[in-house]
């Protein structure tokens, strides 16, 4: 199937002007929005939907290797072999080899390759300024610079709440921004440590915010009130019914 996804992109590079003109940077804003709604597919348990996505996934993936095809830097063949060695690798109990845990052998490849001068120096941020703060903290805590449990990193998070609330009440804007920065990492970090992943999270809140919204609109609607019109106290009476009936 990957070659027929991989011939599929070729042809579209040799016939249509817009997608010959792609480079792997220009593909890269639609493969992170492909991402993010396979994510949500799966996160609104649409069979339909998740078959739909990874189809589009998988154009992008299949772009980038035609892309790098074209440059000479790597074809199909290279990134299939270097999967099956990698997973050789961490599960060599399952071809002949000693069980070993996952982080020992992770380590050790990273051993065997080339480093960075900074711990933090080949970790590129990304359009998910979340998910990139999960990884800042994951890989300082590999050297040890990290909670102990979830209880320190949740008084931080109460801290920085109350930091942003003496900004915010100051006046001060440039700090406000710094300090709600502070404070989404911060709860990021308690996130990680809960065992739950922040972007997620966020996407479930996400999901859930507009399925309640889309509900207070029903209601509004069979009640004759104007959304746009109406006060906010009148919303949140509706807002608050919404949320009695998914309890």
């Amino acid at each position: 199937m990957l070659d027929r996804s991989l011939d599929l992109v070729r042809f579209l590079r040799a016939h249509c002007p817009w997608d010959a003109a792609q480079t792997h940077h220009s593909l890269r804003r639609y493969l992170l929005d492909e991402s993010h709604e396979v994510v949500d597919a799966i996160d609104a348990a649409d069979d339909e939907a998740l078959g739909d996505e990874l189809g589009d996934l998988l154009l992008n993936v299949a772009f980038q290797i035609v892309v790098a095809e074209e440059r000479g830097a790597f074809d199909s063949t290279a990134v299939v072999r270097g999967l099956e060695e990698k997973m050789r690798r961490r599960h060599p109990h399952l071809y002949g080899g000693e069980h070993e845990s996952w982080d020992s052998i992770k380590a050790r490849e990273k051993g065997n390759e080339p480093t960075e001068e900074r711990l933090l120096g080949n970790l590129v941020p990304g359009r998910d300024a979340l998910g990139y703060a999960d990884r800042l903290q994951k890989r300082v805590a590999e050297v040890g610079f990290d909670w102990a449990d979830p209880g320190g990193a949740w008084r931080k998070v109460v801290e920085e709440i109350e930091e942003v609330r003496i900004e915010f009440e100051a006046g001060a804007t440039e700090r406000l921004e710094e300090e709600v920065g502070d404070l989404l990492f911060a709860v990021v970090n308690f996130s990680r440590l809960a065992g739950i992943h922040p972007t997620t999270a966020l996407s479930r809140a996400n999901a859930k915010f507009t399925r309640r919204f889309n509900r207070l609109e029903e209601i509004a609607a069979g009640r004759g009130i104007v959304v746009g019109e109406a006060s906010l106290e009148a919303l949140d009476e509706v807002w608050d019914e919404v949320k009695r009936e998914e309890r």
